[in-house]
């Protein structure tokens, strides 16, 4: 019934057509082009309008269509009216469509949207009578390509190369329809340039997406260094156009130096005979190249270096000029040069005038010089005993004595490079005649007899004088010390003390003799079984003076005491007896006499006190 209905539909139309055309016309609405994702639904719209009768009692068969895809025919894949609707079967969108219709117009909806539904759709409008109508709809789908992938070149790139080098290539994929790629340098778009930017395109196709590959060809130059490059990619959405940026990358670039600079790297400050030099040098080229050291008086000789690097070992003053450093290019040897004045500091073994050692006459004056080569400014100090004496190149000594005698350094030093010094010295011998050392030429001394003294005598000269003793008035003497070192004669003799003595110690040599005179006073000891120092007499003395003030204390004590107790009476109460007799003025006698034995008793006991026996003690 169904197959009846669509062969005789048509021509039942073509009829009414040819009876109502006159009367009726179909005016059609359709958009030029419907924009959808990929994987949503899309509509389609068909307005119609039927003029010339009552269109609410028109009968408008409708029809949709779709453009193959292998040729430019058409497959219909609906038909109906307001009351029917039929999907025509096996086409790509029997599952897929929905369409709506009423008495102004119809709309097709497809759903799940396919790349491949990217063409144009038919409506088609008959209205009996009133003819027929017919419009299209182009459908566009759109899909996201992927975020854009930049991969630059990992080696470096030459400013040498005549040609311009690849540089990165960007890739997007999985868009539709087919996207683009723009190159930028620093934010600014690169365009193509014949010798200086080339930009390769490759685009493949994979189950409908495109997939698009971009590659940059870019003359670099010195600057492009710190360059930053990045891709966008850009591509169509419904009603607008969106762009996606890349990462952006640096690339390596190759180039010569143009500037060289060289530098002591150690040691710090100035440099001493013996340091460790280290000079190194560096260019602003990349990669870094090898470089030819050489001293600038002899360009051709090349020194031995590692790398970048110099070292000198141990340097003298010779080793003092200008150094040169020289990048070595593919090319070979380049003109560009790093160089610096290298100052090696010296200071020579001081000298000193008179040399090793000098003799002067006693009072004399000298002059001594000390100087030392060096390449800064130095500044000489004199020593002695390791006191200072003097400063500068010069010392001058006046009226010599036995104490100038003595070794003087000369220390030589240089305060801007307080490790460089040096020292020399000049041994001063002062001759002359015998001098006694203390400031006596005669000493007095008061001794007791039978006792040992000793007599000390030192005398220094040069010549080292010679000591000899005279002893006048001693038979028993004899020297206990007898020493000298370089300047000083030293005696020491041991002399009985019998009588008065008188020592002389004579002083000699070469140029001349001085005499050192001892007076000893001999004093008489006196006689004792036990040893007896004078010492020893003077504190026996003293403590038999306070026992004898005690002991007349006491006995004043006790005579006051019995004289209140009425014990000795005065007067002629007690019987006594003073005889005075005649005396002179060198002996007077006095005698006291008492009848009293108790008085004697008491006065006894008072003297003595309670004292226990020798015995008892």
């Amino acid at each position: 019934m169904a197959g009846l209905h669509t062969t005789f539909l048509p021509l039942f139309l073509h009829l009414c057509l040819l009876i109502c055309g006159a009367w009726a016309k179909v005016e059609l609405t359709m958009h030029e082009s419907v924009e959808v994702y990929l994987g949503e639904s899309a509509q389609i719209p068909c307005q119609y309008n039927i003029t010339g009768t009552n269109s609410e009692n028109s009968f408008v068969m409708i029809q949709w269509f779709v453009r193959a895809v292998d040729n430019n025919s058409r497959v219909r894949i609906f038909y109906g009216d307001v009351n029917l609707q039929i999907v025509d079967k096996n086409t790509d969108y029997s599952d897929r469509i929905m369409v709506i219709s009423d008495q102004q117009g119809t709309h097709l909806t497809i759903q799940n949207i396919q790349l491949s539904d990217e063409r144009e759709f038919f409506c088609q409008v008959n209205g009996l009578a009133a003819g027929n109508a017919e419009g299209k709809t182009h459908l566009r789908v759109f899909a996201h390509p992927e975020a854009p992938v930049i991969e630059g070149v990992l080696t470096g790139i030459s400013v040498t190369h005549e040609v311009p080098s690849k540089v990165a290539s960007c890739e997007a994929r999985n868009g539709f329809p087919k996207p683009n790629i723009t190159w930028y340098k620093n934010s600014m778009p690169l365009e193509a340039a014949p010798g200086y930017v080339n930009i390769l395109i490759l685009v493949t196709r994979d189950s409908g997406f495109y997939s698009i590959q971009s590659t940059l060809e870019y003359k670099v130059v010195k600057e492009d260094k710190d360059a930053h490059f990045s891709c966008e990619v850009s591509f169509f959405v419904p009603g607008a156009i969106r762009t996606v940026k890349s990462n952006s990358i640096n690339v390596t670039v190759h180039y010569p130096a143009t500037m060289v600079e060289l530098w002591k790297e150690s040691p710090q400050g100035f440099v001493k005979e013996g340091d460790t030099v280290e000079l190194r040098c560096q260019g602003d080229g990349n990669p870094p190249p090898p470089f030819i050291f050489n001293r600038e008086q002899e360009p051709d000789v090349h020194l031995k270096s590692s790398g970048d690097v110099l070292i000198l070992s141990p340097v003298s003053r010779k080793d003092s000029g200008i150094y040169q450093c020289h990048p070595v290019g593919t090319d070979g040897y380049t003109e560009v040069k790093g160089e610096m004045q290298l100052t090696v500091h010296y200071l020579d073994p001081a000298v000193v005038v008179p040399k090793d050692s000098e003799v002067m006459l006693k009072g004399e004056d000298l002059t001594a010089t000390c100087n030392a080569l060096s390449s800064l400014k130095t500044y000489p100090t004199w020593y002695k005993d390791g006191e200072q004496v003097g400063q500068g190149n010069t010392l001058h000594l006046h009226d010599a004595t036995y104490e100038t005698t003595g070794e003087y350094i000369c220390e030589v030093s240089v305060p801007s490079l307080p490790a460089l010094h040096t020292s020399g010295s000049v041994n001063i011998i002062v001759q002359g005649g015998p001098q006694l050392v203390g400031a006596d030429q005669e000493v007095q001394l008061e001794e007791a007899t039978g006792r040992m003294v000793n007599l000390s005598c030192e005398a220094q000269g040069h010549p080292l004088p010679s000591i000899s003793w005279n002893i006048i008035g001693s038979q028993t003497w004899h020297e206990v010390v007898s020493k000298a070192n370089e300047q000083v004669a030293h005696s020491v003799v041991s002399v009985k003390v019998t009588s008065d003595i008188s020592a002389f110690c004579n002083a000699s040599n070469d140029m001349g003799t001085e005499v050192k005179a001892f007076s000893i006073k001999a004093i008489p000891r006196f006689t004792t079984t036990a040893p007896f120092s004078p010492a020893e007499g003077s504190g026996v003395i003293i403590v038999v003076i306070i026992l004898c003030l005690l002991l007349l204390a006491i006995l004043g004590s006790v005579i006051y005491f019995l004289h209140k107790k009425g014990k000795i009476p005065c007067g002629r109460s007690g019987k006594q007896e003073i005889t005075k007799e005649k005396t002179t003025k060198d002996d007077i006698v006095v005698e006291m006499k008492t009848n009293t034995k108790n008085e004697e008793a008491v006065l006894l006991k008072a003297v003595n006190g309670d004292k226990k026996s020798h015995n008892d003690q």
